[in-house]
C-alpha cells in the first residue's frame, strides 16, 4: 500500500510506459478497480501529499481511486479507513480522523515504532503504534519486510528492491472482507542471489539460473585457483545484471547474516556507527544517516 513508484523526484518515460502497459492497462481492461494511497516515495514534498506521482500520472484511469488524505471506503459492507503517508502538515488532522473513525479495518502507509523496516533494522523514531490498536485489523505498506504484532501487520514489498530484501519472502495478499483473514501469496521470483563458493564443482552448477540477477559470490574455499577462475568466468558469461565477490579472510567467520548483508550500504553505515566511541545516541545517528542515504538515492543527476 503506497509507493506505487519508487522515486518521488521523477520517473523516466520507459518505466512509466512499462507500468502502464503491464499493470495499469491490464487492471483497467479486466474491469478491476484499484484503490491507491500516497506513500512517502510518491509524495513530492516531505510536508504534504498534495503533489504526488499517482495523482498526476494516472488521471486517465477512471478505475483508479487515488487517496491523498485519510478517507474511509466501504467494501462489501466493511468500512476501511485508508491512511496515506502522514506528513508534518497533516499529522494533527490525521490523528483526529483516526481517533474518530468507526472503521473496523485500517490500511495505510505507516511508519510505526517497534516493527522491522528491513532485515536487521527496527524502527524506533517513527509514530506510536497505540492509536492504531483500536482497529480490529491494521495493514500497512512502507516497510520492506513482513511482520505482525497483535492486530497490526506490515505486508512487505511484492518484490525485492535491495540486498536487504534477499531471502525474505515477497508477494501480495488476498484479504477476505467477511472473515478479515489475510492470505499471503509469495512471489516465486528473486532478483538477488547469494552463491556460497566452497570448491563448488563447475560442471554441476546451473549458471543459467543467474541470468539478469544481482549475484553475490561468497568464497569460503578455493583450493584450485584456476578452477575457481573458470567458475567465475562461466558465471559472468551467464549474464548476471551485477556480480559481486566477497572473499573470506583466513581465520575469519562468515555467518548467514554477513553473507546476505555484505556490501549493503545501510548495513555498512550501521556497523560504522556501532564501532564509534561516542556518548551520542547511536540509534539517532543511524536514523539520520539512513535518511541522508535515502535522499541521496533519490537525487537525479
Amino acid at each position: 500500500m503506497g509507493d506505487t513508484f519508487d522515486s518521488r523526484k521523477g520517473i523516466d518515460l520507459y518505466s512509466l510506459d512499462w507500468a502502464q502497459r503491464n499493470y495499469f492497462d491490464q487492471l483497467r481492461d479486466m474491469g478491476c478497480k484499484l484503490t491507491s494511497i500516497v506513500g512517502n516515495h510518491t509524495a513530492f514534498y516531505k510536508n504534504t501529499n498534495d503533489i504526488n506521482t499517482i495523482d498526476l500520472l494516472l488521471r486517465e484511469y477512471d478505475n483508479i481511486d487515488v487517496i491523498v488524505n485519510p478517507e474511509e471506503r466501504t467494501f462489501d459492507k466493511l468500512k476501511v479507513l485508508f491512511v496515506p503517508w502522514i506528513t508534518s502538515d497533516d499529522s494533527e488532522r490525521t490523528h483526529t480522523i483516526i481517533k474518530r473513525s468507526s472503521a473496523k479495518v485500517c490500511m495505510g502507509h505507516l511508519e510505526l515504532n517497534g516493527f522491522s523496516a528491513h532485515h536487521g533494522y527496527t524502527m524506533e523514531d517513527g509514530h506510536d503504534a497505540l492509536p492504531f490498536k483500536k482497529f480490529t485489523k491494521t495493514f500497512s505498506g512502507h516497510y520492506h519486510t513482513r511482520s505482525t504484532d497483535g492486530t497490526i501487520s506490515y505486508l512487505g514489498n511484492p518484490y525485492e528492491l535491495y540486498w536487504n530484501d534477499c531471502n525474505d519472502n515477497r508477494g501480495f495478499h488476498i484479504f477476505d472482507t467477511d472473515t478479515l483473514e489475510l492470505e499471503p501469496v509469495n512471489n516465486p521470483y528473486q532478483m538477488y542471489k547469494v552463491i556460497k563458493y566452497n570448491d563448488t564443482p563447475r560442471q554441476l552448477f546451473k549458471f543459467q539460473d543467474y541470468k539478469d540477477m544481482f549475484v553475490k559470490v561468497v568464497v569460503f574455499q578455493k583450493s584450485n585457483k584456476k578452477e575457481y577462475e573458470r567458475f567465475i568466468d562461466a558465471l559472468s558469461h551467464a549474464g548476471p545484471y551485477d556480480l559481486k565477490i566477497v572473499e573470506k579472510i583466513d581465520g575469519s567467520q562468515l555467518d548467514d547474516t554477513i553473507v546476505e548483508q555484505t556490501e549493503d550500504t545501510v548495513t555498512l553505515l550501521d556497523k560504522f556507527v556501532d564501532d564509534l566511541e561516542t556518548d551520542l545516541d547511536k540509534n539517532r545517528i543511524k536514523s539520520l544517516l539512513k535518511n541522508m542515504y535515502k535522499e541521496a538515492c533519490e537525487v537525479t543527476i
